[in-house]
């Protein structure tokens, strides 16, 4: 697998506007992007306004497809219009995942995360 992992600092009020962007890329487009398996958005604890994104691929030339698309060029520009400054970008080749017996899921009704069974593998 592969990912990337972003620094960003929203601007004030803009949380909200990125975290509706990732439900609608989730809803409208995530099926249709070769190799995507998950992305999350932290709130980072020790720096305030500071959000950690993170996504992950089946591999290298599925995430550099999706970056080098016109699709996720467009859905970036209108991401970024909602952040004070660029992303501070890390790519690599995950070499260790790990999960324990339920995996959080999103749910759309409530707007929280949940847990279901994880799916054996």
């Amino acid at each position: 697998m592969f990912g990337t992992v972003a620094r960003i600092r929203p601007k004030p009020g803009g949380i909200q506007a990125l975290l509706d962007m990732s439900h609608e890329f989730d809803r409208e487009h995530a099926k249709r992007v070769k190799g995507y398996v998950a992305d999350y958005i932290l709130e980072s604890e020790k720096h305030p306004g500071e959000y950690i994104l993170v996504a992950i691929f089946e591999d290298r030339e599925s995430y550099m497809a999706n970056a080098d698309s016109p699709e996720q060029d467009a859905f970036y520009r209108r991401f970024r219009q909602h952040l004070t400054e660029d992303p501070i970008w890390e790519d690599g080749e995950i070499i260790y995942a790990s999960h324990g017996s339920t995996m959080p899921t999103w749910d759309d009704a409530s707007g929280m995360m949940g847990t279901e069974p994880a799916s054996p593998e």
